[in-house]
């Protein structure tokens, strides 16, 4: 198989596939039913299963919550069975208030980042877009919380739900390398309309991490990432999130057929409807 195409954040090389994992930690965006369907079903050794797929490709680079336990130890696990390192992106939430308390619990979650092996950190869009001053067109005291970063020796970030988190820090010359940016061909969770969040992408000064390429589900991976791979720069990301080893090796077949503008090998699913569909010596 074909190593799967890289880029840098900064100085870190990653693979553009970012490995998402609301699908290993139960956050479905359907229902509390698939929510707590996931959460009781996943466990280290499965997770650790789909990684495996993911690392045989080359997609190292790993987003979420490093604060979960379950998803440090899949990652440990896959990298004892495989002898391959992973690029930890973490999205911790860290306090909004502008108190010496929330400041030293700032240094307290960002410390314990460190201690997780996070290579790049970007506060989640909790801490993110409550901070997003529209009035000002500035995101309010991100400076000293990517500068707290910078200072225990990760790559800042920024983790956000809204388009205007990433223009308000290219103006204000934040010190972040890289954005997430919610984009998806259904609109899914997207607060404007397709056509402007493409245009904010390549406008960026950073290369962008594009989530939900999938709609949680609501688009076929055909679908949902023929629209974002064509559609992105060549630098930027697309963050995934499979459950099972067959379905990483789907949206991994599937990319780089696309990237490379080839036929894709993946089996497609059979119903007897379908079955006029195919020739006789099929």
């Amino acid at each position: 198989m074909t190593a799967f195409p890289r880029t840098m954040i900064e100085d870190l090389s990653v693979s553009r596939m970012v490995i998402g994992t609301n699908w290993f930690l139960g956050f479905s965006h359907t229902s509390k039913a698939r929510d707590n369907a996931i959460k009781t079903t996943m466990t280290a050794s499965k997770m650790a299963d789909v990684l495996k797929v993911f690392l045989a490709a080359g997609v190292d680079t790993i987003m979420g919550l490093s604060s979960v336990p379950l998803l440090r130890e899949g990652m440990d696990e896959a990298s004892q069975r495989t002898g391959l390192g992973m690029k930890l992106i973490s999205t911790p939430i860290v306090p909004t208030e502008d108190t010496q308390e929330a400041w030293d619990e700032t240094a307290r979650l960002l410390d314990a980042e460190v201690g997780c092996g996070a290579a790049v950190c970007m506060p989640h869009m909790v801490t993110t877009d409550a901070l997003v001053d529209k009035v000002h067109r500035r995101i309010r005291r991100m400076d000293r919380i990517v500068a707290m970063i910078r200072q225990r020796g990760m790559i800042p970030g920024l983790s956000t739900h809204t388009p205007e988190a990433p223009v308000f820090a290219d103006e204000s010359g934040l010190d972040v390398a890289t954005y997430i940016q919610i984009y998806n061909a259904a609109g899914f969770l997207m607060h404007v309309e397709v056509d402007w969040v493409h245009r904010s992408i390549w406008d960026r000064k950073r290369p962008v991490i594009a989530i939900k390429p999938l709609a949680a589900g609501r688009l076929l991976p055909l679908v949902g990432l023929a629209f974002v791979w064509s559609t992105l720069r060549t630098q930027d990301m697309v963050a995934v999130g499979t459950s099972t080893p067959e379905e990483a090796a789907e949206v991994i077949e599937l990319s780089l057929s696309l990237l490379e503008h080839r036929a894709s090998t993946v089996q497609l699913q059979r119903t007897r409807s379908k079955a006029l569909l195919e020739s006789a010596g099929d």
